[in-house]
């Protein structure tokens, strides 16, 4: 079985496992007590901070251990937004930004605050000239990932602290995607990572604050890490994730450079082994590990299914899952296909073996589900000299499908109306438009779900 969801949670590393051992027998004494136990604990304690802040690039003093990245993340937005809400009450988040950011950006909506979303190209990148069109003067916190989870695509994080610093505005950097990768350039005034993306176990956080960042620990009080994060520190996950940071990045550089030709490869041969695939976000500036492509005509939940049976574990954040029957927020944003989507992530170690049976497997995979999906015809009427498609009640990529197979019984010029109660359409057929050169006019309303309307260009 070949894992490529690494982006997802990353296999334990061996430094990983040996320090969680090691630390079970040594690690398990009170680190805030005075006798040899807990001295020793505390040793532990403090010798794992050292560690994880150099990787950071900050004081240890300036870090804390939190109970995962989301709550390193949800104590980050807080602590600094409370800090500052004399000074106003706007967060600034890009729009795809982990779930986490925006959920705490809700949250912070809901309780009267204001939230502007920055949005990306369809690479997936933010222009640093819109985070300073959001700067305002109320505005007390901005957020931007590191690099992007679904598609790997970096943020140009060090224009954007720049930016924010002239204007006098903290801003938090959720690095757990990248971490393990290096350092966060930039002068960055908050930052989160998750050791679980690297290879450290899960249930470990971190959380930096700079000094002189204004920062204001929400909840009850707690004399664990500095207030910042209540309960009894998980000394032997902390010394494994610290461990294992550090061991991740001895191996970086050599890594990436390996990890980089591998995911190269994937979004060259995809394209060439499988019709009507659009490979997504930044070509150059990304993870070394990750690439993600969309097909169309492919409903992306029963294409995992396909690929897990011939032993690939990898994600998707297509518009068809069982759980959301949502768009991913990340793909949305981009204005990019969302069908039949897949995110590889490769792992530290992933062997050329494995890429190249992907490839094989990968056009039969896709070649079967599209020969399931494509068995309903479509059901086109003539009305006032526009060819109206009925696809109520079917999901996507059907709505799609269906409009593909009708496209060529209009002359050029002529138009398209797809009726369509799933909103993944509103995504995914503009996104079609786009990757085959016809016209998407708009979206009008229908007496149930919505019509899209198509100019056949070509």
């Amino acid at each position: 079985m070949a894992y490529f969801d690494a982006a997802s949670s990353a296999p334990l590393h061996p430094v990983a496992r040996q320090a969680l051992l090691a630390s079970l027998d040594e690690g398990w004494a009170d680190p805030a007590r005075l006798y040899r136990e807990g001295r020793r604990a505390r040793m532990l304690l403090d010798a794992a901070r050292e560690a994880a802040a150099e990787a950071v690039g900050c004081r240890a003093d300036e870090l804390v251990f939190t109970s995962s990245g989301t709550r390193a993340v949800h104590t980050g937005i807080a602590g600094a937004l409370a800090a500052r809400h004399r000074i106003g009450r706007h967060l600034i988040v890009s729009a795809i930004e982990h779930s986490s950011v925006l959920h705490a950006a809700d949250t912070h909506e809901a309780g009267g605050g204001s939230v502007t979303q920055v949005e990306v190209d369809r690479q997936g990148r933010v222009a640093p000239a819109s985070y300073a069109a959001a700067l305002r003067p109320g505005t007390a916190l901005a957020c931007l990932q590191s690099a992007n989870h679904e598609v790997g695509t970096e943020q140009p994080v060090a224009e954007v602290a720049a930016l924010c610093r002239e204007s006098g505005v903290p801003l938090l950097v959720d690095a757990a995607q990248s971490l393990g990768w290096g350092p966060v350039e930039g002068e960055w005034s908050l930052l989160t990572g998750s050791a679980h993306k690297w290879g450290g176990p899960s249930g470990v956080g971190l959380l930096a604050v700079r000094k002189g960042v204004r920062f204001a620990p929400q909840g009850p009080a707690d004399e664990r890490e500095s207030g910042r994060a209540a309960g009894f520190e998980n000394l032997p996950a902390i010394v494994a994730a610290a461990a294992s940071l550090r061991a991740v990045r001895a191996e970086a550089a050599e890594e990436a450079l390996r990890l980089r030709e591998l995911t190269q490869r994937i979004r060259a041969r995809v394209p060439e082994l499988v019709a009507d695939v659009d490979v997504v976000g930044d070509p150059e500036r990304r993870l070394p590990g990750i690439v993600t492509f969309s097909c169309l005509y492919v409903d992306g939940e029963t294409l995992l299914h396909e690929l897990d049976r011939e032993g690939f574990s990898v994600s998707s954040g297509s518009s068809c899952t069982s759980s959301t029957l949502t768009p991913s927020h990340v793909l949305k944003a981009m204005g990019v296909l969302s069908e039949g989507n897949v995110r590889v992530s490769l792992p530290v170690g992933t062997g050329a073996e494995d890429v190249e049976r992907f490839l094989e497997v990968l056009p039969g995979a896709v070649a079967g589900v599209r020969e399931k999906l494509g068995a309903p015809a479509p059901a086109a009427t003539v009305l006032q000299d526009v060819l109206v498609v009925d696809a109520l009640g079917k999901r996507c990529p059907i709505p799609v499908i269906e409009l593909a197979k009708v496209i060529g019984d209009v002359p050029v010029g002529g138009l398209i109306r797809v009726l369509s109660d799933d909103g993944a359409a509103r995504l995914d057929i503009p996104a079609w438009c786009e990757m085959r050169e016809q016209e998407y006019v708009g979206e009008e309303p229908a007496e149930r779900g919505a019509a899209y309307v198509v100019r056949r260009a070509t």
